[in-house]
């Protein structure tokens, strides 16, 4: 459990505007963020403008432990701005555009770090525009077989389409998605034939893993359908197994980043061998975690950090 990856969250950078104040955030941001506080070596790949917003983003980046010195700066376009507002403690998006974000470009230096990247996660969001598509998904191309590709299914209105989820689900070797999202990213890819048979299922559970099964037949690469279910937990279904956590309630400040501390870890304990079970306790664990602090950076204290490990390391055994 001891080893560092090369783990690498490429996408939007952005500052969340929330009611009690601006957060920096975007989800390959939390991502990478996390799987440093979990002892990896992860670096953010995205683009800041040259305003005060990009310059206070480096330096909050700087005081975590995320590798920021590959940012891209752009010279025309804003940092990205995200206002959160929250209804029945579920945050709503509206997201600003054009950003930096919009703009990610093909380095040397992305190129290679990608060939050495242990694991990437990569999201729909990000590739809103043209030019930030093209990036991600040369990216994701250059890394190696053995990579961990983690398409981070982020379904935020009108900010997607079918094509994308085509060309990203052919690229990734792990999805990971909300319940919610699930029946909508089959209905985009119009995979409707197992519709009559799924619903003839009983319960919640049957239908995700249907779901789930319906995905993992369609795109080879895939090895691993992450479907996330908030404070009910998570499935996580493998072409031969499957398993269901039940989550963990507790207090919640909010729930923003939640899913990514969820992803992080997931990837943490998947580059190390772990099994299924493992990987859903230490996702719910973590993700848990994230929603009972306030953003989507917290501090993580050392003594937190080795008490859950130390959980999650009891329930593999």
């Amino acid at each position: 459990m001891k080893n560092r990856y090369l783990v690498l969250g490429i996408g939007e950078l952005l500052w969340d505007f929330l009611p009690g104040g601006a957060r920096l955030g975007g989800a390959p941001a939390n991502f990478a963020v996390m799987a440093g506080r979990l002892r990896d070596h992860a670096a953010i790949l995205s683009r800041i403008g040259n305003d005060e917003l990009g310059r206070r983003a480096v330096e909050q980046l700087n005081a975590t432990p995320v590798d920021s010195v590959f940012l891209e700066v752009d010279p025309a376009h804003p940092t990205g701005r995200v206002t959160v507002d929250f209804s029945r403690g579920e945050p709503q998006y509206t997201i600003e555009e054009p950003a930096a974000w919009d703009s990610l470009a093909v380095s040397d230096d992305w190129i290679r770090l990608a060939g050495r990247a242990d694991a990437l996660c990569f999201g729909t969001l990000a590739q809103r525009n043209a030019e930030s598509r093209h990036t991600i998904q040369t990216l994701a191309a250059t890394t190696s077989p053995a990579c961990v590709r983690v398409l981070d299914v982020n379904l935020r209105a009108p900010f997607y389409s079918p094509d994308v989820l085509q060309e990203s689900l052919e690229l990734a070797t792990v999805v990971k998605m909300n319940e919610d999202e699930t029946p909508h990213v089959l209905e985009l890819l119009e995979l409707g034939a197992g519709a009559k048979k799924r619903s003839a299922l009983r319960t919640r559970s049957q239908l995700l893993r249907a779901a789930a099964h319906t995905l993992l037949e369609e795109f080879p690469a895939l090895r691993l359908a992450v479907i996330t279910r908030g404070s009910h937990g998570s499935l996580l279904v493998a072409r031969e197994q499957w398993h269901e956590h039940p989550g963990y309630r507790g207090p919640v400040a909010d729930t923003v980043g939640a899913g990514d501390a969820f992803t992080a870890a997931l990837v943490h304990y998947l580059l190390r061998g772990a099994d299924l079970a493992t990987l859903n306790e230490a996702g719910n664990r973590w993700g848990a975690w994230m929603a009972s602090q306030s953003g989507a950076m917290p501090e993580l204290p050392s003594a937190v950090l080795e008490a859950t490990a130390a959980q999650i390391e009891r329930k593999r055994e």
